[in-house]
């Protein structure tokens, strides 16, 4: 019997107590099975002094790395970002020898405080959300990582209990299903990005 791919749920909330969204949604990732490590940031490192060794020994052992948070201000909250900053260097995850996560799958769980209509030219946001999604992409494609569709949650502070719940399960029964998406035939490979010696030189 084949293995259970390994997945790895990394949450990043700075108020995960007042979250209905995102609290809801790492209870529907616990329940998957043990193939699911789910990882909470903000508890894990309260102080930002991220353990870049044993982050990076998790991402080395997963499939699939999930990105699960609310949008802060276009982009991902700030310990996610230094997370980002510090865990993915240059040389293991990219450029020279940088290697350790190619041919891996990246997806993105994401919730809105604007709803659906905010995201739209005639919209405050004056955007479609997918405008707000390429340095997610670009970050997967420099990876060597498959970035996935998002899943987005919009209007997460007004959604009825019954959406919520709905969300929650499409969440769980996606983690458990992975890699069988039906939408998985027809992803192409990722991107290739060569990051030249001369823009970011070996001893740099």
């Amino acid at each position: 019997m084949p293995e259970a791919p390994r997945i790895l749920v990394l949450a990043a909330h700075p108020d995960l107590r007042h979250s209905r969204v995102n609290h809801r949604l790492l209870q529907a990732a616990a329940s998957v099975g043990s193939q699911v490590q789910v990882r909470d940031l903000y508890a894990l490192y309260p102080d930002f002094d991220i353990d870049v060794s044993a982050e990076q020994a998790l991402l080395a052992n997963a499939d699939l790395i999930v990105w699960q948070h609310p949008l802060h201000w276009y982009s991902m909250p700030p310990l996610m970002k230094l997370w980002l900053d510090e865990v993915l260097a240059h040389g293991w995850a990219y450029g020279h020898d940088g290697h350790a996560l190619r041919g891996k799958d990246l997806w993105l769980s994401v919730s809105t405080g604007g709803p659906a209509s905010a995201y739209h030219p005639q919209g405050y946001n004056r955007y479609f959300f997918d405008a707000f999604v390429p340095p997610y992409e670009q970050t997967a494609a420099l990876c060597g990582l498959r970035f996935l569709p998002p899943l987005v949650l919009h209007g997460a502070h007004a959604v009825s209990e019954a959406d919520l719940q709905a969300h929650a399960d499409v969440y769980q029964q996606r983690l458990a299903s992975y890699p069988q998406w039906p939408e998985m035939a027809e992803l192409g490979d990722c991107p290739e990005c060569r990051v030249p010696d001369t823009d970011r030189p070996q001893e740099a």
